[in-house]
C-alpha cells in the first residue's frame, strides 16, 4: 500500500485539483500543488470562462467526503427545471424530475474553488503554488518543469506521484502523447458550435430580472442561449451558436447592427432584459467546445491523469465538474482498498471510471441536441410530461434518463446512460405509435399500466443491447 509519508505533486489548482489535494491532504500525504494562474482569491480571473456551474448530487458527493457540505451549499441557488422560452417571449417550466427533493443548483465557479483551496491549506502537508506554468512532465523519471510567471526562471520539481488536474489542454497529457514512450490513444472532437458568454445585470435594487430558480433556455433548434443565476441577481448568460453555418453565426456577427437584429429576431424577451448585451458580445471571447477522450490515464505507479485533463466534455449536461468531483471519490474509494502499490492504484482506479466518463460524453453531446431542439419538440415535451407523472406517482419505481444521471450518485454514468436511452426509445415509440397518450389526465391505475408497459419494453430493448454486445 502507498506510504502517507510520500510526496505527491497535483499539476493544477481549479476545482478537481484543490478537492484532491484537499482530499489527500486529509489522508495524510504531503501534497504540492503548482497552478499556472493567479490566486483567484486575490485576482479577478474569470475572463470570460463560465462563471457559474451546475452543481448536483454527484458532486455532492465528493462534499459530504471531504466535509464541506453546509459551506458549499451556502453558494448554492436551486433550479427546480428548465424555463423554456419560445420565440414569441412565452415561457413554461419544465422540471427536471416528479420528485421535490431532486433539482440541480448553480453555483459560483470561483466562490467554490475558492473554498477548496481554503479548505486544502488548512492541512500543515499541502502547499499550493501559483503563477507556475508546467512546461512538460517527465513520467518516466516523475518529475515536472514549470515556469514561474514573475521572474521567468525555469525549474524542476520531482515527487513519488504527480495527478495532473491541469484541464483539457494538459500539459501531462501532452508529453505522455509527444513522448511516445508507449501506446497512447488520444481524441480531441469539437462541436460545430461555439459559445460566448453574456449577462443579465441585476435590477437597480439588487433583484433578478427574471425567474430566479431555473436554467433558462430559449432553445431555437440550430442554436440557443441559456442563463443560470448568480448570488448577486445576476444570470450568467451563454449564447450556444455555430461559428459558420445558419443565417446567424459567430464568422457574421461582426457588427452591433448584425448582433441586435439577431436578438431582436431570436431572442427579443431576453434582449430586454440585457441592454449591457454589445458591450458583453463584443469584450468577451467566442470559445470552442470540445471532448477530449485518451488511453490510458496512467504511466506505471508514476503519473495519473485525472479530472478534465482525462476527459473534458462538453457543457450540455452540467456533469463536467461533478464528474471531476466524482472521480476524487472513486480514486479515494480505490485506495480504501489497500491495493499494493501506486501502479495498482492507478490500474483500478482507471478500469473501474473511464467506462463512466466515457458515457457521460457522449450523453453531454446528447443533450446539446436536446436542449437546443428536442425541448421545443411536442412529442418530447409530452414525453417529459409522462415522465414527471411516472417520478411523481410512483418516486420509488422510476426515473428518468435525466434523474438516473443526476440524482442517481450510487449508479455509474454507463449504466444511467444504457437504462435511460432505453427507456427514452421505449416511451417515444410507444407515443408515435399511439400505444400511450397523456392528452387527458390520467388516472392512477391507468399510469400504472403505462409504467409496467414502458419497464417491459425498457427490458427488451436493454436485451436487445445485451445481444449486440453492450453489456451494462
Amino acid at each position: 500500500m502507498p506510504t502517507k509519508q510520500q510526496n505527491i505533486l497535483i499539476i493544477g489548482a481549479g476545482l478537481c485539483g484543490s478537492l484532491l489535494a484537499l482530499r489527500l491532504g486529509q489522508r495524510g500525504y504531503n501534497v504540492v500543488v503548482y497552478e499556472m494562474r493567479p490566486d483567484l482569491r486575490k485576482v479577478d480571473i474569470s475572463a470570460g470562462r463560465s462563471i457559474n456551474l451546475a452543481f448536483s448530487d454527484r458532486g455532492n458527493k465528493a462534499m459530504k467526503l471531504v466535509g464541506i457540505e453546509d459551506k458549499v451549499k451556502a453558494l448554492c441557488i436551486p433550479m427546480h427545471g428548465r424555463m423554456i422560452h419560445d420565440i414569441n417571449g412565452v415561457s413554461h417550466l419544465s422540471n427536471y424530475s416528479g420528485r421535490e427533493h431532486e433539482y440541480i443548483n448553480s453555483i459560483s465557479r470561483g466562490g467554490l474553488n475558492a473554498l477548496l483551496l481554503d479548505e486544502a491549506e488548512k492541512h500543515n502537508n499541502v502547499k499550493i503554488y501559483f503563477n507556475k506554468t508546467c512546461k512538460s512532465v517527465d513520467f518516466e523519471n516523475t518529475t515536472a518543469l514549470f515556469k514561474d510567471y514573475h521572474s521567468k526562471k525555469e525549474f524542476i520539481e520531482d515527487a513519488d506521484i504527480i495527478i495532473a488536474t491541469d484541464g483539457a489542454g494538459s500539459a501531462m497529457r501532452k508529453s505522455y502523447y509527444l513522448g511516445k514512450k508507449f501506446l497512447f490513444s488520444f481524441s480531441q472532437d469539437y462541436l460545430t458550435h461555439g459559445y460566448k458568454e453574456l449577462s443579465i445585470l441585476p435590477k437597480e435594487n439588487g433583484d433578478y430580472k427574471t425567474y430566479k430558480n431555473a436554467l433558462h433556455i430559449w432553445p431555437r433548434g440550430d442554436f440557443m442561449l441559456i442563463a443560470l443565476p448568480n448570488l448577486d441577481g445576476s444570470f450568467t448568460v451563454t449564447l450556444f451558436l455555430s461559428y459558420n453555418e445558419g443565417n446567424y453565426n459567430f464568422n457574421n456577427l461582426t457588427n452591433e447592427e448584425v448582433v441586435l437584429e439577431f436578438f431582436k429576431k431570436e431572442f427579443p424577451d431576453a434582449l430586454s432584459l440585457m441592454p449591457n448585451l454589445l458591450d458583453d458580445f463584443f469584450q468577451n471571447p467566442t470559445a470552442p467546445l470540445g471532448t477530449v477522450k485518451c488511453s490510458p490515464w496512467h504511466y506505471r505507479g508514476n503519473t495519473l491523469l485525472m479530472g478534465d485533463a482525462a476527459h473534458a466534455i462538453v457543457p450540455f449536461y452540467g456533469q463536467g465538474m461533478n464528474a471531476s468531483f466524482e472521480d476524487v471519490v472513486e480514486f479515494d474509494k480505490v485506495l480504501d482498498e489497500n491495493v499494493e502499490n501506486w501502479e495498482a492504484v492507478f490500474k483500478t482506479y482507471e478500469s473501474t471510471r473511464k467506462k463512466d466518463t466515457d458515457a457521460i460524453a457522449d450523453l453531454a453531446i446528447d443533450n446539446f441536441h436536446e436542449m437546443k431542439d428536442h425541448v421545443a419538440n411536442p412529442i418530447f415535451q409530452e414525453k417529459r410530461k409522462l415522465e414527471m407523472a411516472l417520478e411523481k406517482e410512483f418516486p420509488n419505481e422510476y426515473s428518468s434518463k435525466y434523474s438516473l444521471v443526476t440524482f442517481n450518485e450510487g449508479m455509474g454514468y454507463r449504466n444511467a446512460m444504457l437504462r435511460g436511452r432505453a427507456q427514452d426509445k421505449a416511451i417515444l415509440n410507444m407515443l408515435s405509435d399511439g400505444d400511450i397518450s397523456t392528452v387527458i389526465d390520467i388516472t392512477k391505475e391507468k399510469l400504472k399500466e403505462i409504467l409496467e408497459q414502458v419497464k417491459t419494453e425498457t427490458e427488451a430493448i436493454l436485451e436487445d443491447d445485451r445481444i449486440a454486445g453492450l453489456k451494462q
